[in-house]
């Protein structure tokens, strides 16, 4: 077993990794990286999910995700995450969103969105966030422990959500509670039962849905929902087709953000050496920040179907399997990533990292967010020595995302 992890004893034949229990803290690593090691097409025959083959290698990963041909997508083979009741339904209508979707319904869906965060506009949100980084920051105390989640990590994504919807400033915490709900299972810390689920979900679509008839005639409107209620691919959506987009717009510009805000304050606790490093070079930031999403990878894993048999790395998977891409082991592949539990700035690679997803379906906001992290630790380093943790951090209990709940930090001027 290579350093930098725990040797484990566990046996692999009957490891079920998707076990929440896994990744309620940090116990996943040393398995993935056993998995990596020993069977890295790894098969579990039985499971609260049903049973699965997990990828865990760069290599596989990537051979899965560039091949939309024969690993699907789509909600009606199970949809992109493990447990398929995340694709539930509301009466006979299963939820679909574009990365829920094969093309080419892919393509003209995102198409219809994908222009608000392209790269003549970051620069017009490079002001909006750097003006609300700022005030945040301000407003924390240098001489109190506090919550880094909700206060700053929380509070940065929700504000630029709130504004890439076009919705009142007072309503912006309900984007981070519905993306909480739809990422989350019954049972484990946000909601206690699937029809709890459900019921919140319908109060994002009946949101939404009014939204959608107020823009649907504003031509002027440059927001997520005026582009679905006008583009000619979006506007005869069903509401579960629009409720789906906008669940997936609301997870993908809060998820990876904030827990990557949240990672890099562990990340540099635990090598203030690089933070050092990076206050003595600012050339060093966009590297940074990639390997800060590399070493924290925010999004644990992505689900496949597969439409045919096939073979992965000599394993054959039958028609209609469920192939889970472990991105967190993916990003920690030795093989790809020179001594990868490491965390290093300088990382000559660290661009390579599978944390936006790769081929037809990555995340199409991704400068977007790399834009927030660096803005942040910009603003960070002009006001204070370093921020350090003041307790131990807590985990979300999710496989799927994989990022905390609570962070108690201190700021050292």
């Amino acid at each position: 077993m290579p350093s930098g992890l725990p040797e484990v004893e566990t046996q692999l034949d009957d490891l079920n990794i998707a076990d929440p229990k896994l990744w309620d803290g940090a116990a996943f690593w040393p398995l993935l990286q056993k998995m990596r090691a020993e069977c890295p097409v790894h098969y579990c025959s039985d499971s609260s999910y049903g049973p699965y083959w997990s990828l865990t290698r760069y290599e596989d990963i990537m051979a899965v995700e560039t091949n939309h041909e024969i690993f699907s997508s789509a909600s009606k083979h199970g949809g992109v995450i493990i447990h398929d009741d995340i694709a539930f339904h509301i009466g006979p209508y299963v939820l679909e969103g574009l990365i829920t979707m094969d093309p080419p319904r892919h393509e003209e869906q995102r198409k219809a969105v994908s222009g608000i965060v392209a790269r003549p506009n970051l620069e017009h949100f490079s002001k909006i966030i750097r003006e609300r980084t700022c005030a945040v920051l301000d407003s924390l105390s240098v001489d109190e422990v506090f919550d880094w989640v909700p206060t700053v990590s929380i509070e940065l994504t929700t504000q630029m959500l709130a504004t890439l919807f076009d919705i009142p400033f007072e309503d912006r915490h309900k984007l981070t509670r519905w993306s909480n709900v739809a990422t989350s299972e019954p049972g484990l810390g946000v909601v206690a039962t699937q029809e709890e689920r459900v019921r919140e979900i319908k109060e994002c679509l009946f949101y939404f849905t009014k939204l959608w008839r107020e823009r649907r005639t504003n031509e002027s409107g440059f927001d997520l929902v005026s582009m679905l209620s006008q583009n000619p691919a979006t506007e005869k959506m069903h509401p579960m087709n629009f409720l789906g987009n906008v669940l997936v717009l609301i997870v993908g510009g809060n998820d990876t953000t904030r827990n990557t805000m949240s990672g890099a304050i562990r990340a540099f606790h635990e090598n203030p050496d690089q933070w050092r490093k990076l206050k003595d070079d600012r050339t060093l930031m966009e590297n940074a920040v990639s390997e800060i999403i590399r070493w924290q990878t925010p999004i644990a894993h992505m689900r496949r179907t597969a439409l045919d048999d096939t073979q992965i790395s000599g394993k054959i998977i039958k028609k209609g399997d469920k192939v889970v891409m472990w991105y967190a082991s993916g990003n920690r592949d030795e093989t790809i990533f020179s001594n990868s539990e490491a965390f290093d700035i300088e990382r000559k690679n660290a661009r390579r990292h599978l944390s936006f997803g790769m081929g037809i379906h990555r995340c199409m906001g991704r400068r977007l967010a790399e834009l927030q992290v660096k803005i942040l630790l910009e603003e960070m380093m002009q006001r204070w020595d370093r921020i350090e943790l003041a307790g131990t951090p807590d985990h979300i209990r999710s496989n799927f995302v994989n990022g905390y709940s609570r962070m108690p930090v201190r700021i050292i001027p």
